[in-house]
């Protein structure tokens, strides 16, 4: 009787099971999904996943480009940082480049992710107007000038990498490497209707009021080269060329000027403005494209006083013409010539 029992649980057992088996296969026949459903399926769910990564990247960066925007105005605004960096560059021309100028309310900037372009026009007054001389665009990696394009439109402009051989003011030390005669006689050939701009260089180093009360009033005196140290080899320890430095001769009436006559005289804008650059000699030198040796220079300057060795003047071309007779001056170079405009 014990056996037979046991004997019905087995097959009650059997049966549930192929019960329970027929149904699983039943269900799979009817839910089941091909192989062309199911990476149908797969690709559905790549494609969700992707278009959610893109969704939350572009979310990501939607509140960093802000974010950085913001820590860049304030990175370039604490402390005046741009200004500062505007003022260096802008200083670097006034006394680095011959006769030029700018005008600080044209000066645009150009702020970026943790980058800044400084982009403003420089000016050479040619007889008695301002003629636009090119324009500079500075890029800025945070303090560091990385990139600086000069786009000059004169018709004589001075080389971008100073040479002995391609100097146009000279010391009265130092060797002489063209023929004055030569300028002397291209001026004298220019029409009369006209007005020009001349370098001049000195047969011996002069105070700078000396050299006002020398040129006559019927030119203007532009700009004064200044000797430091190292003109007379025209070049620097390293034995790389170096370029003039010098300063306004004139007051700049325009506020935004430096040489605006307002508290300082020239002279003191200029000893100012060299502090400056020699803590920032990097930056004025990748702005000027030159070797500068600024601290060297001021060093000397400051034990030596200022002394002029050379100048820019500008004026009709019969006046400045007449100049040739003055024992003071060694040699003169051609700049610019301009129609008429002198009043």
């Amino acid at each position: 009787m014990k056996n037979k029992d046991m004997k019905d649980r087995d097959t009650d057992q059997e049966i549930y099971e192929t019960f329970l088996k027929d149904s699983m296969n039943e269900i799979n026949r009817k839910y089941s999904l091909s192989e062309e459903d199911q990476q149908k399926i797969v690709k559905i769910g790549k494609n969700q996943a992707r278009l959610t990564n893109i969704m939350i990247s572009i979310a990501i960066l939607l509140l960093i480009i802000p974010a950085m925007t913001l820590m860049t105005y304030s990175y370039y605004g604490f402390g005046g940082r741009a200004d500062k960096l505007i003022d260096v560059a802008a200083n670097t021309i006034y006394v680095t480049e011959p006769n030029m100028s700018l005008e600080e309310m044209e000066i645009e900037d150009d702020i970026g992710f943790f980058s800044m372009d400084i982009l403003f026009d420089v000016y050479k007054r040619i007889g008695k107007e301002d003629y636009k001389a090119g324009d500079y665009d500075i890029h800025f990696g945070l303090d560091n000038p990385t990139k600086v394009k000069k786009n000059y439109t004169l018709e004589r402009p001075l080389p971008d990498t100073p040479s002995p051989e391609t100097e146009v003011l000279i010391h009265p030390d130092a060797i002489l490497r063209f023929d004055p005669k030569e300028e002397w006689n291209m001026l004298s050939h220019l029409p009369d209707g006209t007005v020009a701009e001349i370098y001049v260089s000195f047969t011996a180093l002069m105070d700078p009021d000396k050299v006002r009360q020398l040129i006559p009033k019927e030119v203007d005196l532009r700009w004064l080269a200044v000797d430091t140290g190292l003109e007379a080899k025209q070049m620097n320890k390293e034995e790389q060329p170096i370029t003039a430095i010098g300063y306004p001769a004139q007051i700049d009436s325009t506020t935004w000027s430096p040489f605006n006559g307002n508290d300082q005289s020239n002279e003191e804008v200029f000893m100012d403005i060299l502090s400056q650059l020699s803590k920032n000699e990097e930056i004025a030198e990748t702005v000027a494209n030159k070797n500068l040796d600024i601290p060297e220079r001021l060093k000397f300057i400051n034990k030596n006083g200022i002394n002029v060795y050379g100048a820019v003047i500008t004026g009709p071309t019969t006046e400045l013409r007449k100049l040739q007779q003055m024992k003071e001056i060694r040699a003169m170079k051609v700049g610019e010539v301009k129609l008429w405009n002198w009043k």
